[in-house]
C-alpha cells in the first residue's frame, strides 16, 4: 500500500475506534475515508474507490446501526438484549453488501467478511479452533432451546460449572458464569434482569441466585441460540483471577493485555483493572508461555483473511494449561498497548501491510492449504 492507495475504513463516524486508526494512519502520512455502517446496514448502494485498501471495524456502539442490521421487528429500548440471530443475519447481508463492492472496485479488503460470519458465530468458531487442533475448552453438542434443556443436557454429561454465551454475541453481552449444583444455581453476569422479563446490558456484575431468575435468563437468551462453554478455572494472581488478551496481526503476536478481576467475567469495560502481562509470563514459564503463543498463531491462522485477530487466552489455575477462550474480529482496540517497536496496535497493522507481511501471511496460509 502506497502513500496514493485509497485507504477506507467502514465504521460509525466518531466512533474511538475509528478514530485511533484515523489518528495512526495520518502519522504514516494516510488519508482515510470513512464509510459509515449506517448507509451499508440500510441496504445502501455503495462504491468503494478503485485499487482501495479497506479495513471493516466494529458496528457497535451505534444504536442506529444496530437497529438496521435487525431489521424490522419490536424496537428495543437502549441496552436490551435482544434478537441476536436477527442482528447476525443482517451483518451476514451488509458484509456481502461490501464484498460485492470491493469486487467491482478492485479492492483489497483487510478483514475477510467471511471470517467475520465466522467469529460471529461462537459455535462455528469453535468448530474451526478444533480443527486445527487448538486448545479451548469442551463446549455441550446439544444446543439447549430453553432453561430444562439447559440443566438436563448438564446433568447428562455432569458438568457442574460452564459459561452460556449468547452465540452471536460479544464483548460479555449476556454471558452467564455459571455454577448448577443440585437444587443450588447461582449465575455470575453483567446481565439486568428488569421486572418485566427483559434483558438488558449492565456495566455492574451480579450473582442471581434462585433458579427463577436464572430460568427467565435463559429462556430469553435461548431463542437466538447458545453456546455451552465447561468452566476452565483460571489462574490467580494477588488474589485475583487473571487472563489475557493477545492481538496477532499477521501472524505475529505483538500485544497483550492482562486482565484482573474479582471474579470470572475480567472484561475490561465491567470495571476490571488491566492486569500484568509480565507476571503472567514470568508465572507460567518461558516454555509454556511460548506453547500458549504458538497457539494463538494456530487460532489466527485459521482467519488469514483477516490482518489481525484477538485471541482471549486463558492460563489454567494450575499454572501448567492453556486455553483459548475464544477469538475476537475487532479485538483491537488496546489504547496504552505497544509493540516491541513501540507501535500501537493500530501502527503496528499499518506497518504489516506497508512491508508486505500481511500479503506473505495470506500467501504463507493458501499454500499451506493448497499443500
Amino acid at each position: 500500500m502506497s502513500h496514493t492507495t485509497p485507504l477506507v475504513v467502514v465504521g460509525n463516524p466518531g466512533n474511538r475506534r475509528v478514530g485511533a486508526f484515523r489518528t495512526a494512519a495520518h502519522a504514516a502520512g494516510l488519508r482515510v475515508r470513512v464509510l459509515p455502517w449506517r448507509e451499508l446496514a440500510a441496504g445502501e448502494e455503495v462504491a468503494l474507490p478503485g485499487g482501495a485498501t479497506v479495513r471493516i471495524d466494529s458496528p457497535g456502539e451505534d444504536s442506529e446501526v444496530d437497529r438496521l442490521l435487525r431489521g424490522a421487528g419490536r424496537p428495543l429500548d437502549h441496552g436490551e438484549i435482544s434478537g441476536g440471530a436477527a442482528w447476525y443475519a443482517g451483518l451476514r447481508t451488509a458484509l456481502g453488501r461490501l464484498t460485492a463492492a470491493a469486487r467491482r472496485a478492485g479492492a483489497t479488503l483487510l478483514n475477510d467478511p467471511a471470517d467475520i460470519a465466522v467469529l460471529f458465530d461462537k459455535r462455528a468458531g469453535h468448530r474451526r479452533l478444533a480443527a486445527a487442533r487448538v486448545a479451548q475448552p469442551a463446549i455441550l453438542d446439544t444446543v439447549p432451546g430453553d432453561w430444562a434443556q439447559l440443566r438436563t443436557a448438564l446433568s447428562d454429561v455432569g458438568w457442574a460449572r460452564v459459561f452460556v454465551k449468547p452465540v452471536h454475541g460479544s464483548s460479555a453481552s449476556g454471558v452467564l458464569a455459571l455454577h448448577v449444583h443440585g437444587r443450588r444455581v447461582q449465575a455470575v453476569t453483567s446481565v439486568e434482569l428488569a421486572g418485566d422479563g427483559r434483558l438488558f446490558n449492565s456495566l455492574r456484575v451480579r450473582t442471581y441466585r434462585t433458579e427463577r431468575e436464572v430460568a427467565s435468563i435463559v429462556d430469553r437468551l435461548a431463542p437466538d441460540g447458545l453456546l455451552v462453554q465447561r468452566w476452565f478455572p483460571k489462574a490467580g494472581l494477588l488474589g485475583r483471577v487473571v487472563d489475557v488478551r493477545v492481538l496477532v496481526i499477521a501472524g505475529e503476536p505483538g500485544h497483550v493485555v492482562g486482565r484482573s478481576s474479582d471474579g470470572p467475567l475480567t472484561n475490561l469495560h465491567l470495571g476490571n483493572r488491566r492486569g500484568d502481562p509480565a507476571a503472567v509470563r514470568a508465572a507460567f514459564g518461558p516454555r509454556r508461555w511460548a506453547a500458549a503463543l504458538a497457539d494463538c498463531v494456530r487460532a489466527a491462522r485459521c482467519f488469514t483473511g483477516s490482518l489481525h485477530v484477538g485471541v482471549d487466552l486463558m492460563i489454567g489455575s494450575d499454572w501448567r494449561r492453556h486455553a483459548v477462550a475464544e477469538v475476537n474480529a475487532f479485538g483491537d482496540l488496546l489504547p496504552g498497548v505497544c509493540d516491541a517497536a513501540g507501535r500501537d496496535s493500530y501502527a503496528a497493522q499499518l506497518h504489516a501491510i506497508r512491508t508486505g507481511r500481511f500479503a506473505a501471511w495470506r500467501t504463507r496460509a493458501a499454500m499451506g492449504r493448497s499443500a
